[in-house]
């Protein structure tokens, strides 16, 4: 599948995109009860851009996402949305400025695509008052945007995998937040149904101009749709920047314990990621 028209385009700012995000975390240090996972972890997410987190397993990678989603509390340093700590928002308007779909996404038994889309909107709702045109407008265009408006009607267990994530996607965009955070959107998936959710995220992110957070696990996807590419490994960033730049030989066999070529073809748009064996470590 070829690489979206969209790619290196300057993002636009659309209706549901009104403003952008910026997010970043300074000298984290995250854990689970005792066990630390991270310490003086800084990371910076550039607004309006695709940023993808990479790391081998245990890295720490959907730690950090937690953080920046305010799911996890940093025992030391701070998350900072639009100039402000996370912790300083009421939860409603966090939800306006960020939202997250997490690996895992389980909706009501018999719920309609357009009801859990819905969902989107309750950020933006009052209490006790039904939804508003606005609201029914922002669901119509998230459901066109990922083309599940023709399944509208149809509950959500009918569908394979692929066409869920659409509808758990629209739902983030019915929310409207200018930063999405999606943690491994594509585990599961097909090959087909995997490009497919990254185009769509992709495009949205040329068209609309949110922030967008990937973590993926696949080393030439995040090639071919980070704008930004940040690894990290032991519970650090140990590399962050332009995709082309950051994927080396080096940090291939340092973090990712692999013997790769790194191969560039003036036919392909970007160098490609060609493994050839793993290293395992001394007995």
């Amino acid at each position: 599948m070829n690489e979206p028209s969209t790619r290196g385009q300057t993002p636009r700012r659309g209706a549901e995109g009104s403003s952008r995000g910026t997010l970043s975390g300074v000298g984290l240090r995250l854990a689970y009860d005792r066990r630390e996972v991270s310490r003086d972890l800084d990371i910076s997410i550039p607004s309006g851009k695709v940023t993808v987190i990479m790391g081998p397993n245990a890295s720490g990678k959907s730690t950090v996402l937690r953080a920046l989603a305010r799911l996890l509390r940093p025992t030391e340093g701070r998350v900072v949305l639009d100039g402000k700590d996370v912790r300083a928002y009421g939860p409603k308007e966090f939800a306006r400025r960020l939202g997250l779909l997490p690996q895992s996404s389980l909706a009501p038994a018999g719920i309609t695509v357009a009801d859990l889309v819905g969902r989107g909107r309750f950020p933006h709702q009052q209490p006790l008052r039904p939804p508003t045109v606005e609201d029914a407008e922002a669901v119509r265009r998230a459901m066109e945007a990922t083309r599940v408006d023709t399944l509208a009607d149809r509950p959500i267990e009918e569908f394979s995998g692929g066409q869920r994530q659409r509808v758990w996607i629209a739902m983030l965009l019915a929310q409207q937040a200018p930063v999405m955070l999606l943690d491994e959107p594509t585990t599961y998936l097909d090959v087909s149904h995997q490009l497919d959710v990254l185009e769509l995220v992709r495009s949205l992110n040329a068209a609309e101009g949110r922030t967008v957070v990937l973590v993926l696990h696949d080393l030439n996807q995040a090639i071919v749709y980070a704008d930004e590419l940040v690894v990290v490994h032991e519970g650090r960033v140990v590399a962050s920047g332009a995709p082309s730049k950051v994927m080396t030989t080096e940090l291939l066999r340092s973090v990712f314990s692999i013997d790769a070529r790194i191969i560039h073809d003036a036919h392909l748009p970007h160098p490609v990621v060609f493994p050839l064996t793993s290293i395992r470590p001394e007995n």
